[in-house]
């Protein structure tokens, strides 16, 4: 049945460097995951966020305002609104804001709980 999802309904996340929402995922019975982040233009003296990979499923990040760079083990990626980055399953990676305002993106896994499968660590 199709049903209609709020965005002030979603799941908020206490993930590291960013504001993330989730409206889609394993938690509501569905079978993939749809995530809205956004990451505030960085203040000096903000700690770098470290990078992450995703254990067996790819990461689709699409740019939905704002600009940055997506840095990852197979190199750096420049990102604006429109982009479209594709990260393979096992792949460090971290998205940086390098703009003058917050940068949004949508995210995308063909995983109910991403969670389970994700890694931080402190640096490449």
């Amino acid at each position: 049945m199709a049903r209609l999802l709020k965005q002030s309904e979603a799941k908020k996340l206490g993930l590291p460097g960013r504001t993330s929402l989730e409206p889609v995922s394993g938690a509501i019975g569905s079978k993939v995951t749809f995530r809205i982040a956004e990451l505030a233009v960085p203040k000096p003296g903000d700690p770098p966020r470290g990078p992450h990979l995703h254990d067996g499923f790819e990461e689709c990040i699409y740019v939905l305002k704002g600009t940055g760079t997506t840095v990852a083990e197979s190199g750096e990626i420049p990102i604006k609104p429109g982009d479209i980055v594709l990260i393979p399953p096992n792949e460090k990676h971290m998205t940086r804001n390098t703009g003058t305002e917050p940068l949004v993106l949508l995210c995308f896994f063909a995983e109910p709980e991403v969670t389970k499968g994700t890694t931080e660590f402190k640096s490449f």
